[in-house]
């Protein structure tokens, strides 16, 4: 690492103001931050200082999404070779090619490490095309601004491939993921201007753009109707978890388990065995994450619990009155809510973005009430719309600054109405 220091200081002139590199600097500056700790100290006056600074943050979430990334690459693969036991053939040549290399093995749903590698041949593409394009695009804003290469893409990175089924087209990757950036976020300023998630928006944009291959009705040729890579069965907006899309047709009375049939089990879908995008399938490893982030301080819990209070609230609302309706969605019993779809993966990860989300206390409570709230509004109401938490939050993100403002005027009220008194 000393080898390392001293080469970055020789380059650094080139880059620093009067260099001949000096419109790069934005681009060596992210290799030494992040890299080392920033060498700059103030001069004057005294300063606040917390150990947790941008860096340090954006570090702590990427290890929260340890435990979901883990399984998005398990679960991707264990579905896969669920499908190809059941005599799906192979959907992609190339893949195939490399894992032949590696045997039987890698096709085995009982070997985790096959698994774990199947997962990975349909994870790493998704995820290398999203940090090359929106790589490119937060290096492009920084040289235009001669400003620093923020941190948070790493985040917007990592959670965008996590909300993606695993057969995805990578060039749908790549505009997804350059719309989120520069649409979502760069327009408005850059990191902690943006008043929408990067990676929702991102998602949001597939989801209307191109709805037959990220929710709906394309079977690839020579696949089965069986396991993750039919998209016709992945009719959940966010999640691909195929029981929100299954229940749109479900008979009167009919609950998830039932309609998915075999070992699909509440508890199943809480560990995250199911069908579904790569990374959102399990409510065990975000309430991993969540444990994480509200450890740190990053992630707001009041947040975290006003979503399921408003989802729990409203799911006991229209299930109490499942028998009166004729709308199969209103069979969803309110528990089920929180483990399918892609409930839990958002509230934790995406509803308590620090720069989107509601920053008073008071506020917090309202904002993640709302979400839950309008996630099982859009679930049940519209179904055409399966799945819900991305349009929740996306609509709790625009509504996140009048919550705000609302809170602050009452208590502007209430201690002009003390000090008056």
């Amino acid at each position: 690492m000393k080898f390392l220091r001293q080469q970055l200081d020789m380059i650094a002139p080139l880059f620093e103001k009067g260099g001949k590199l000096e419109r790069l600097y934005p681009l060596y500056e992210a290799q030494d931050t992040f890299l080392f700790t920033p060498g700059e100290t103030t001069k004057s006056a005294s300063h606040v200082r917390d150990a947790l600074d941008m860096k340090r943050m954006m570090s702590m979430v990427i290890v929260a999404l340890g435990p979901c990334i883990l399984m998005a690459l398990y679960n991707t693969g264990l579905q896969a070779n669920r499908a190809i036991a059941a005599g799906a053939a192979p959907i992609d040549s190339f893949r195939e090619t490399l894992l032949a290399p590696l045997g039987p093995m890698v096709h085995d749903p009982s070997s985790i490490a096959g698994c774990f590698i199947h997962g990975l041949v349909w994870f790493l593409p998704v995820y290398i095309v999203t940090m090359a394009v929106g790589g490119v695009c937060e290096l492009i804003f920084s040289l235009v601004r001669g400003h620093e290469i923020n941190e948070g893409f790493l985040v917007t990175g990592m959670l965008f491939p996590l909300t993606l089924p695993p057969t995805i087209p990578l060039w749908q990757v790549g505009l997804g993921i350059a719309f989120g950036v520069v649409i979502g976020k760069e327009i408005f300023g850059g990191t902690g201007k943006n008043f929408l998630n990067p990676a929702l928006t991102a998602r949001a944009f597939l989801y209307f753009a191109y709805p037959a291959r990220i929710s709906g009705e394309w079977v690839a040729s020579g696949a089965s109707n069986i396991g993750v890579w039919v998209a016709a069965r992945q009719a959940d907006g966010i999640s691909g978890a195929t029981s929100l899309g299954e229940m749109v047709g479900a008979a009167q009375g009919q609950g998830p388990a039932e309609v998915m049939g075999g070992n699909y089990s509440w508890g199943t879908a809480f560990v995250g065995l199911i069908q579904g995008s790569m990374g959102e399938t399990s409510a065990l490893c975000c309430l991993l994450g969540a444990a994480i982030l509200i450890a740190s301080g990053i992630g707001s819990w009041r947040i975290m619990a006003g979503c399921v209070l408003g989802l729990l609230g409203t799911g006991f609302l229209f299930w109490g009155f499942r028998g009166s309706s004729d709308n199969p969605l209103t069979a969803i019993a309110p528990w089920w809510h929180l483990v399918i779809g892609g409930f839990a993966f958002g509230t934790v990860f995406m509803a308590t973005d620090p720069v989107s989300a509601a920053m008073t206390e008071i506020g917090k409570w309202w904002y993640g009430i709302l979400i839950g709230v309008m996630t099982v509004l859009i679930r049940v109401i519209n179904p055409a719309f399966p799945e819900g938490i991305m349009l929740a939050i996306l609509f709790g993100n625009t509504m996140a600054p009048l919550i705000d403002y609302f809170v602050i005027q009452a208590n502007v009220k209430r201690r002009m109405a003390r000090y008056a008194a």
